[in-house]
């Protein structure tokens, strides 16, 4: 069991619009203001979607430039891209995120139903997104949606080599409708499953909407690490709206430190993640 938790905060995501969740930062500037918010409680990583003008999710190359730029000077936060976008996103420009040069990105390894939509990720594609990540020296974190997910990425380390600075790490996204449950029991036997990649890998687990809380304490008590923010729920309890990314880092941190596992800083994450 690791020592400390490496927190990763989704503050956007591709999900939820700005008319009904007013809290959601959409701007660069909103971005950045939570950034820092969250930096300064704990978290040492961002896993970054962005809007365009009229909040509508965007994978804009000038954008994702100028917001992977902005994120660097004002934090030192640990910059990561999603390239999943929105599930209509085609695949050259999921690609093309990788061209704004962040510390990370996602890499889904492989397609779900998501909810009613299916958020497609063909194998050709997640091979094309592992081996351009690794010729530009961008650590990949990759996304597991389901169980079949992992023995996916088995395959893909097998044949195509191990990501640049050579350490895995994954996030379970867990509680999406189509995809696995957001349960311990789950939580469980996916973590099982790492025996079969490589020594040391790591992972991190992302609960959506209910899920996140119950999610939050497997993975601590597991010695896993922890994902949480507005675009994976944007209910801090039943009923209760949440407020900001501040709200659920807090929580998060706050149970870590329970758990005897201090946030990691920005420093430690790079060493762990091989930045």
């Amino acid at each position: 069991m690791t020592t400390g938790t490496l927190i990763t905060v989704a503050p956007t995501g591709a999900e939820s619009a700005k008319t009904e969740v007013p809290a959601l930062p959409v701007t660069l500037d909103e971005l950045l203001l939570t950034a820092k918010e969250c930096e300064a409680l704990g978290a040492a990583v961002i896993h970054v979607h962005i809007r365009d003008d009229e909040a509508r999710p965007t994978l804009d190359p000038g954008r994702l430039g100028a917001t992977v730029a902005a994120l660097r000077e004002s934090t030192d936060l640990i910059v990561q891209l999603s390239t999943g976008g929105a599930v209509t996103d085609p695949e050259a420009d999921r690609l093309a995120v990788l061209d704004a040069a962040p510390d990370m990105a996602s890499c889904t390894m492989g397609t779900v139903n998501f909810g009613d939509q299916v958020f497609l990720n063909r194998w050709e594609f997640v091979v094309e997104l592992h081996t351009r990540m690794q010729e530009r020296g961008i650590v990949p974190e990759y996304e597991i949606f389901d169980l079949g997910h992992l023995s996916a990425l088995q395959r893909l380390l097998g044949k195509y080599g191990l990501p640049h600075g050579g350490h895995v790490h994954v996030d379970f996204v867990m509680g999406v409708p189509g995809g696995m449950p957001g349960t311990t029991a789950t939580l469980v036997a996916a973590q099982q499953m790492l025996r079969d990649l490589p020594e040391g890998t790591t992972f991190s687990a992302t609960g959506i909407g209910r899920t996140s809380l119950p999610v939050l304490l497997a993975a601590l008590s597991a010695g896993g690490h922890l994902r949480v923010g507005m675009e994976d729920t944007v209910t801090y309890a039943k009923g209760r709206p949440v407020e900001s990314n501040m709200q659920l880092v807090a929580r998060a941190v706050g149970f870590a430190q329970l758990a005897q596992r201090p946030p990691l800083n920005t420093a430690e994450a790079r060493e762990l993640l091989g930045l």
